[in-house]
């Protein structure tokens, strides 16, 4: 997928390490050691791109035919030469609207610009020296607009600004974003500009985090030609509304290997949004995904909730709008990293309970259902760990025939583990992390396990603030 990687440690084979005699080691009797560590960043994302063409010289601006699903898009240029120009990229409608990052070398200066009805406001404006030749790029998540610059050193956001966007235009409706499509070009002072790439299509991201196995119903993970699946929570420029949820392949014999399939969006409550922090459950023998996420894409220190769907679609490929509902789950509190798993003929499904967004107080919950019934229907509640206050990351897991709920717990800086009655047993042997990185670990065909996880370093967080992590981590685990 062409991830700057940074790789701390090529894989290894720790993995096959001998099994003690008398059958396989338990949950807790596995040893997690860092295996690899890299950071996922990619402005329009690897295998989406709508637009990809080399364009040469431009006096005027071009419209696109494309243009993005969601307001999670980005639009790079490369651009050679710039003769007495202003280079433009963004959104653009017919009737001349526009959403906009325009870099003005003869101004020293980027700025953003949103025209509605024949009207062009600057929202944001900074100071920077151009010199060709230069990369530049727009990018949407939500309503928030970033112009970036690379000069070699990769993709720096010089500026960006969501509030006084929204207020003159709301990319969240589905029919104002129809009306618009990408666009590039050379602005109304004239001049001339050339172009030897533009790329165009949905955001990619500055990270990921919130990994979550796809699974089947017995919670058996979905591996095909020895990659497994996750869903990823992709960082987006911004806080929690401007990230976005995504389906990735992970090479169990490779980790390195982490490669896109799939961008999933929320389409809810009359707008596009980027919910994400869940699971996807494939149930072959129904022919359908039922998805669990967050319902962060419209946050608002308010409270959030679980969201799900089921659909016949292929989640698994391609771009989706998820029409989602809330998730009726045991509790009066907010609730969020939703994952569900069917264990003797039972629905579990594995939550945070969150009683404050102002500070955040959360931790770790499980309800189930009967005998019988769906994944979303009379959920009692079997258990919760109020006596943490920052721990999330819930994730139900078998080793050695057991099934356990895994957390991860930011103020103890471990990783609690749980029966199914929401007993604690003790905590993974594993380092823990900066952030509260999930415990997401998975079974390798060849033996031993994989740990997928996260951490915090931010991403321009001088510029965009907090929400632009993390790398991924790669642990590996034989038995102690």
């Amino acid at each position: 997928m062409g991830f700057r990687s940074g790789v701390t440690k090529p894989p290894s084979a720790v993995d096959g390490a001998p099994t003690p005699a008398g059958g396989q080691p338990g949950i807790l009797d596995l040893s997690f050691r860092v295996q690899t560590q890299y950071r996922p960043f990619e402005l329009v994302a690897p295998g989406f791109e709508q637009v990809r063409i080399q364009p040469g010289p431009a006096r005027s601006l071009v419209r696109l035919d494309a243009g993005p699903a969601a307001p999670f898009a980005a639009v790079e240029l490369s651009v050679a030469a710039i003769d007495g120009a202003e280079v433009v990229a963004g959104l653009f409608s017919a009737s001349g609207d526009s959403v906009a990052a325009v870099f003005s070398p003869a101004r020293r200066q980027v700025r953003i610009e949103v025209r509605r009805d024949g009207d062009t406001r600057v929202v944001a404006e900074t100071a920077v020296e151009l010199q060709t030749p230069v990369k530049a790029a727009f990018a949407v998540c939500e309503n928030q607009v970033t112009a970036l610059v690379d000069t070699g050193d990769g993709w720096q956001p010089v500026v960006t600004n969501r509030d006084d966007v929204a207020a003159l235009i709301d990319l969240r409706d589905p029919a104002t974003l129809a009306t618009f499509s990408y666009g590039y070009g050379v602005g109304g002072t004239g001049g001339e500009a050339r172009f030897s790439r533009v790329t165009a299509g949905p955001f990619g991201m500055a990270g990921l985090r919130d990994p979550h196995l796809v699974q089947r119903p017995d919670g058996t993970a979905y591996i095909r030609d020895g990659k497994a699946y996750l869903t990823f929570t992709c960082a987006g420029l911004g806080f929690f509304q401007q990230a976005h949820w995504g389906v990735f392949t992970l090479d169990l014999a490779d980790p390195t290997e982490l490669r896109q399939v799939a961008q999933l969006y929320a389409r809810r409550d009359g707008l596009l949004l980027g919910d994400h922090a869940g699971q996807l459950v494939i149930d072959e023998r129904g022919g359908r995904f039922i998805a669990l996420n967050t319902s962060w894409g419209d946050f608002d220190d308010g409270g959030v909730h679980a969201m799900h769907t089921a659909t016949s679609d292929d989640l698994l490929s391609g771009v989706h709008l998820l029409e989602t509902k809330r998730l009726d789950l045991p509790t009066k509190l907010s609730s969020w990293d939703p994952g569900a798993t069917q264990i003797d003929g039972r629905w579990h499904v594995s939550f945070v309970e969150s009683p404050s967004q102002d500070p955040f107080d959360f931790h770790p919950a499980l309800a189930a259902g009967p005998a019988g019934a769906a994944y979303d229907e009379g959920l009692e509640l079997v258990g919760a760990d109020p006596s943490l206050h920052q721990c999330e990351g819930p994730i139900l897991q078998r080793v050695d025939g057991e099934w356990h709920l895994l957390a991860s717990d930011g103020v103890a800086r471990e990783y609690p583990v749980y029966d199914l009655t929401m007993k604690r047993l003790g905590a993974l042997d594993a380092p823990y992390g900066t952030n509260i990185p999930h415990p997401q670990i998975v079974e390798r065909p060849d033996g031993g396990w994989l740990m997928v996880t996260f951490e915090g370093t931010q991403y321009a967080e001088d510029v965009l603030g907090y929400g632009g992590h993390g790398d991924v981590v790669i642990m590996s685990a034989g038995p102690r």
